[in-house]
């Protein structure tokens, strides 16, 4: 089966780490490590040395190897002693957990920004989102890498937003192992045409304020993306990812 490769896009991890402070060594490698992670360069249960990921991102050990302990801390990796890390596959059942979690905590994320009665302008950016997903949609060769990187924006945004800063966190964590099932199993899912209308109709939610309504439908969403997705997975028998 034939992964597809998806562009870098801003995803919760960026969003939440130290953006007041610039990225020091452990910082850069963190984020270099994750991002081959997340787009399956390095795909489930592959292992990897300590010092070749040293070499490759032309950094001493160090910072590699507090990069590695804040990865598994994040449930990405497993650090192998004397070995390196191995990249933590996922279950179907964990699949199943982290839709479970991600249900319970976005719709917080959306209702608390929605309670912030939050402008058009500082909304702007989640706009802009929504108008890039249901452009990649259209016309005769749809682009689900354009889709997937808007989508990413969009939920990277809403905990952005949100005001609180731990709970962007969780969110994040969580989101990270998830995204490379997600990523993989896209090409399986139908034109993702009624994804982002429910991006949009929960947007337009924030923005009257209407706090429960968006909770309430981001947890709908939520919960029809989570079965989406579990349906493929039976589907096409795929026990790792």
């Amino acid at each position: 089966m034939t992964r597809q490769k998806y562009p870098t896009t801003h995803t919760l991890s960026d969003v939440t780490a130290r953006a007041d402070l610039k990225p020091n060594a452990a910082d850069q490698a963190h984020a270099a490590i994750r991002r081959k992670i997340l787009d399956a360069e390095w795909p489930p249960g592959a292992s990897v040395l300590e010092g070749a990921i040293a070499l490759e991102l032309g950094l001493s050990r160090t910072p590699v190897r507090e990069a590695l302990v804040r990865l598994q801390q994040e449930g990405l990796i497993e650090i192998v002693p004397r070995h390196g890390m191995r990249v933590s596959p996922l279950s179907p059942a964990d699949m199943r957990e982290i839709y479970q979690v991600l249900t319970t905590l976005e719709p917080a994320a959306v209702e608390l920004l929605a309670e912030a009665k939050p402008s058009r302008a500082v909304l702007a950016p989640l706009y802009a989102a929504c108008d890039a997903m249901a452009r990649s949609l259209r016309g005769p060769q749809p682009s689900l890498r354009a889709w997937a990187a808007a989508d990413e924006d969009f939920h990277a945004g809403l905990a952005r937003l949100c005001g609180n800063r731990r709970l962007a966190a969780m969110i994040m964590t969580v989101w990270d192992q998830a995204h490379r099932a997600r990523m993989f199993t896209l090409s399986f899912r139908p034109l993702p045409k009624k994804s982002t209308e429910e991006h949009r109709a929960v947007l337009d939610a924030i923005a009257e304020g209407d706090a429960p309504r968006a909770a309430a439908l981001y947890a709908a969403h939520r919960r029809r993306g989570g079965a989406e997705l579990m349906a493929i997975i039976e589907k096409h028998g795929i026990r790792q990812l």
